[in-house]
């Protein structure tokens, strides 16, 4: 039986969805073909107490119950046979979905689901994941990007700046981030001071964009070299814009699958999925969120999320589900690309 390590925590503060998400995958993993072991990161980054993860997993009483090997997740690692595991991160935002993680899985030799350090880190960087699809005509909003050293010597240029070109309301959102943390929309200048100031909580990069009246609309896209992309599914949030309330705390919000769209318009979404999977060089899985306008029709790339979430509520499975993929065969296609791309790895000469 193939060694599954799921990994799962984490400093960001997502992590409370990853632990959502970690505990819809093992419900998922078929215990027949995979012998399953949990190891969590703490919030400290460092150890996460094994009776304290398997009691915040909650997981189901009548189910095989996977290993809890460890308290350290650094020290466990260290243990694992590349030759019969595959580690799968499902750590969302900082210190995790960024390359940093993956980076410490490379220099280990394990095989790992997902994209590799260099993908995981633009796609997960608002301002160069940006930056690299507009320079392959990849529509995407315009926006400011604005460090800390710049705001704490210049917030009065930066916001009659973002007023000129972006105009009201604005969206605010830290450029290291993701299930919409730290992100709100400003309609007015006193509201715009105090959500860059909250942004800087979450990092020392801030990204700025017009609030235009859009439908959020979300592909899954699955495979290597060359992928595949998922039934588009949109996203009817029960509050002003998609927050992380919306998400994951207060009802209301409405999952459309498939997206009501033209023909021309799901195959163009389609293909803009693809497009920016393979232009940002991701592998294994991404999320590819966009956005519609109400009026116009017109369509933008928002953003990649390249560990999307796996909780029985997220998008990423539930489209795939609608493609004809259950949950339990997507997982086992993701590992089978995760063993892929290590062989393929494997063989390239890193020393003489």
């Amino acid at each position: 039986m193939r060694h599954i390590v799921v990994l799962c925590g984490g400093k960001s503060a997502e992590h409370d969805i990853s632990l959502l998400s970690t505990a819809a995958v093992i419900k998922n993993l078929d215990s027949t073909r995979f012998q399953v072991s949990v190891v969590g990161i703490g919030r400290d980054g460092k150890s996460f107490l094994r009776s304290d993860l398997e009691s915040e997993l909650e997981l189901d009483p009548d189910r095989e119950r996977p290993a809890f090997p460890s308290d350290n997740w650094i020290s466990y690692l260290l243990t694992v046979d590349p030759e019969n595991s595959v580690v799968l991160p499902i750590l969302h935002g900082p210190c995790g979905e960024d390359g940093t993680v993956q980076g410490m899985l490379e220099v280990l030799g394990l095989p790992y689901v997902g994209a590799g350090v260099g993908a995981s880190a633009v796609g997960m960087n608002k301002i160069y994941c940006k930056s690299i699809l507009r320079a392959v005509d990849i529509p995407v909003l315009p926006w400011l990007s604005v460090n800390r050293a710049e705001w704490g010597s210049s917030s009065s240029r930066v916001v009659k700046r973002a007023e000129s070109e972006l105009g009201y309301p604005i969206f605010v959102k830290p450029a290291n981030m993701g299930s919409s943390v730290g992100i709100n929309k400003s309609h007015g200048r006193g509201e715009l001071m105090e959500h860059v100031e909250e942004a800087f909580a979450f990092d020392d990069y801030v990204v700025l964009e017009p609030g235009i009246d859009a439908r959020e609309i979300e592909v899954s896209v699955l495979g290597g070299f060359v992928p595949c992309a998922s039934v588009p599914g949109e996203i009817v949030p029960a509050e002003e814009f998609y927050s992380y309330e919306a998400k994951y705390l207060k009802e209301g919000s409405r999952l459309l699958i498939p997206a009501p769209l033209h023909e021309t318009e799901l195959e163009k979404i389609k293909k803009l999925s693809i497009k920016a999977f393979q232009a940002l060089q991701l592998e294994g899985m991404a999320r590819v969120d966009f956005l519609m306008d109400r009026k116009s029709g017109e369509i933008w790339v928002n953003e990649p999320n390249t560990i999307p979430g796996f909780t029985q509520i997220s998008m990423y499975p539930k489209l795939w589900e609608a493609s004809g993929l259950p949950y339990s065969k997507l997982l086992e296609k993701l590992i089978e690309l995760g063993l892929e791309r290590h062989q393929r790895r494997s063989k390239f000469s890193v020393s003489r």
